[in-house]
């Protein structure tokens, strides 16, 4: 089944379309190879509630501010709503709240996460990731591109706000003539909210459902023992009791109808790469040797840390599910093989 896109072409930049009554979509640009987001302006009652916020950069904000002058209807933005802590989500958070005098909204992990991110910014935070990817396999070659790129997050993420207003699972969010219920899913991010208004049939699916590409889901260092893949798969349960005409909005891409068939995909997907992981595993492989074998192309700094997450991402779920056993060689490198 192919996907059902109401709307073919996004807007410019600055720009607002109307995808469902008192719902409005912008997209930004983003300095990286996926060049943009998807952000939501919802109006509430006499004012207005953001949700998601673009990369903190002058150009961006320059946008908004044209959105601003022009779209507001002389209304303020009562409050700003951030599905997750990654930076084209937050990254203007603390501008926005602070420019509109208006509280931020979010989960408490993805606010917690983003003031670590946010404050680790020296050589003591960022060797521990090194190390972590040492012990993945990396080569010299890799860990100096990694370490060349040392940590993005403030650059794009100029502030954090220091409070916030926390919305948990199964909260009910009033906004304008809309019930929004929060559905928090992981594996993509800790506690990331995804936004369902039941009666009204849209969801506001951040990058936990995305209709072209697939969601990053990696084993980050801090918890180096985790599982995300299995939080993610686990996840996309959460969007089965939804109607089939859901009209959902993500983060990238275009909105769509077909969400079960598109769950169907992913799943498929991982399904797929979680055999090839296994089949390239007849003699032990690191995460990183395994990288080429799941992207076959030339990878940045940026992409290769996301691609190296991903890849333990699957021999992790493997190796919880038996089917991978991990050996730690002479020289501490952590390899796997097929149980």
């Amino acid at each position: 089944m192919t996907l059902d896109h109401p709307w073919t072409t996004p807007p410019a930049p600055a720009d607002v379309v109307t995808v469902a009554p008192g719902i409005g979509w912008l997209r930004m640009p983003l300095p990286f190879q996926l060049n943009h987001i998807n952000l939501w302006l919802l109006e509430d009652g006499a004012g207005w509630t953001i949700v998601d916020t673009g990369v903190g950069l002058d150009d961006t904000r320059a946008f908004w501010e044209r959105v601003f002058a022009t779209r507001l209807g002389g209304r303020p933005v009562h409050r700003v709503l951030v599905t997750h802590f990654h930076p084209d989500h937050m990254g203007n958070a603390g501008w926005l709240t602070a420019r509109w005098k208006s509280d931020l909204w979010c989960t408490q992990a993805e606010w917690l996460y983003a003031q670590l991110a946010w404050r680790s910014r020296g050589a003591a935070d960022f060797e521990p990731r090194l190390a972590h990817y040492r012990r993945h396999g990396c080569g010299p070659e890799d860990l100096v591109q990694l370490g060349r790129r040392g940590n993005h997050y403030p650059g794009l993420v100029p502030e954090v706000t220091p409070e916030f207003r926390r919305i948990r699972e199964g909260d009910s969010l009033a906004i304008g003539k809309r019930t929004f219920r929060v559905r928090t899913v992981r594996g993509h991010a800790p506690e990331h909210a995804c936004l369902w208004d039941e009666a009204g049939g849209v969801l506001i699916s951040g990058d936990q459902v995305l209709p072209k590409i697939t969601t990053n889901v990696s084993v980050w260092p801090e918890q180096p023992w985790a599982n995300p893949l299995r939080l993610y798969l686990d996840s996309l349960e959460r969007f089965q009791p939804m109607a089939p005409d859901t009209l959902v909005l993500p983060s990238h891409g275009l909105p769509f109808r077909g969400l079960h068939a598109r769950l169907g995909q992913l799943r498929d997907h991982h399904a797929a790469r979680l055999g090839e992981a296994l089949d390239a595993l007849v003699e032990p492989r690191s995460a990183a040797e395994l990288v080429p074998v799941l992207f076959r192309r030339q990878l940045d700094s940026h992409q290769l840390s996301f691609a190296l997450g991903e890849a333990l991402a699957h021999l992790r779920l493997l190796e919880d599910e038996g089917r991978a056993v991990r050996v730690v060689d002479a020289d501490g490198v952590y390899r796997f093989r097929k149980a």
